[in-house]
């Protein structure tokens, strides 16, 4: 599928820690990657790829694809900076009834890892067959081929443990002694969604030292469990980064608040987990006209060899000034401390106006942060637009980059997905997200912005 670029610019306002505000002019441009007709589309990622940041990849899931399964994952692959895309249906070899969840991430050298999801029998009281599992994928950067989904984990005939919401991460640090290494972090439910008190969550991660062709049996990281029904008390929200020494991150949200561990010797061990901030609210958000919301936590590592390598960075949600807003906080010392939540949204304190869907990147080579998020026009209503936000300063202040696309009206019973996606390389960005092309239509465009 080609799809024809069209660029708009948009005014950018820059917001202090005191709130003060100043004008720049930036061109944003706005790509659609599906088209009024097309399955409903969510649940984006985005990644470019460090060798050449023409080559943008977009994951997302698509439901009820003609010829497909109910649930199906898929890619749309952009190799001139966005300009046409081509979409590619991802596999699915044991035509499983869903798959999704899905994340993109490349390695240092150009290789791309797609990782998501895939089960038969969820939430059915006696199913016929049941199974349940987290796969890996690659495409070699030399070959430009992929190779078979590698399981991290899968279960056969039974849906107890459910592994759910996997990101993975790449270690592509120059100087790392594990440069190449990937993980993958995610929720495991004893049984999801149900309210027994004995019923646990808890954050796994795995390791891969071969670049993702096999992966170590999981290890359980998160000191504190949560409950089983996917709401606040349920430990979710893990993404892996990896900082320039190779140290590894998880971050998660829970009854804990938010918390974030470290390993040192590449996810063989984990320290205890560090609390990061209080989540008032917490991370299960209700939003009128959205089926759900999630504030859970992403998480980066400045990799850069200016003055703020290695510092580590967390966006998330949380309502703690009486609706939803976007922070970031950040820690110098590897985790130890944290600095206190920046409110990251321009908008007047306790307006009513909700933020929600963010996601966050740091550009390897400037360091700057880039964050993508929607929010409601107005305290009323469902009518929702898309921001675009960067820091050049670590964090500290934020310009605000709203996306020239049309304003939308969300609808509680059409499902549009758990987050947005972001990712920046050598002065480019690049965020994905889903927006409503009509009251029952939810497709995904991205938004382009080069420096």
């Amino acid at each position: 599928m080609r799809l024809i670029l069209f660029g708009l610019s948009a005014i950018v306002a820059a917001v202090g820690l005191g709130g003060s505000a100043q004008s720049v002019a930036t061109e944003v441009r706005v790509v659609p990657l599906t088209t009024p007709g097309a399955p409903n589309t969510a649940e984006v990622a985005v990644a470019i790829d460090p060798t050449n940041r023409d080559h943008i990849v977009v994951s997302a899931y698509q439901v009820n694809r003609p010829g497909a399964t109910r649930v199906s994952n898929v890619l749309f692959v952009s190799r001139d900076g966005g300009r046409t895309w081509q979409e590619e249906l991802a596999a699915n070899p044991e035509r499983r009834s869903s798959q999704g969840d899905d994340a993109v991430v490349f390695g240092a050298d150009g290789t791309l890892l797609h990782s998501y999801i895939s089960f038969d029998g969820l939430r059915v009281a006696r199913p016929a067959l049941a199974r349940n599992g987290i796969f890996v994928r690659r495409r070699d950067a030399a070959t430009g081929g992929w190779e078979a989904p590698v399981a991290v984990i899968d279960h056969r005939n039974t849906v107890a443990p459910f592994e759910d919401k996997p990101w993975p991460g790449v270690d592509r640090g120059a100087q790392s002694p594990r440069r190449g290494h990937v993980y993958v972090a995610w929720t495991r439910f004893d049984e999801y969604n149900t309210p027994r008190p004995d019923c646990r969550s808890e954050i796994h991660v795995s390791r891969s030292t071969d670049n993702g062709r096999s992966f170590s049996v999981p290890l359980r990281i998160s000191d504190r469990v949560g409950t089983c029904l996917d709401d606040d008390d349920t430990v979710e929200g893990a993404v892996p980064a990896v900082g320039p020494d190779g140290e590894l991150y998880v971050a998660w949200s829970g009854p804990a608040g938010l918390v974030v561990d470290r390993s040192d010797d590449g996810g063989v061990t984990f320290g205890e987990d560090r609390h990061v901030s209080q989540i008032p609210g917490g991370w299960d958000i209700d939003i009128p006209g959205l089926s759900r919301s999630n504030g859970m936590p992403v998480t980066v590592v400045d990799g850069t060899t200016g003055p703020r390598r290695g510092t580590v960075s967390i966006a998330w949600v949380d309502a703690r000034h009486g609706d939803p807003d976007v922070f970031v906080a950040s820690s110098s010392d590897r985790g130890q401390t944290w600095s206190p939540p920046v409110r990251v949204n321009a908008d007047a304190i306790g307006n009513g106006v909700a933020q929600f869907f963010v996601w966050l990147a740091q550009d390897a080579s400037t360091g700057h942060l880039h964050v993508v998020y929607h929010e409601r026009v107005s305290a009323t209503g469902t009518e929702t637009r898309v921001v675009m936000a960067r820091s050049e300063d670590g964090g500290r202040t934020w310009v605000s980059v709203p996306v020239p696309l049309a304003s939308f009206r969300t609808v509680a019973s059409v499902p549009f997905g758990d987050y947005n996606g972001i990712d920046a390389s050598q002065g480019r960005v690049v965020a994905a997200f889903p927006h409503f092309l009509s009251e029952t239509q939810v497709g995904i465009s991205v938004a382009i912005v080069d420096r």
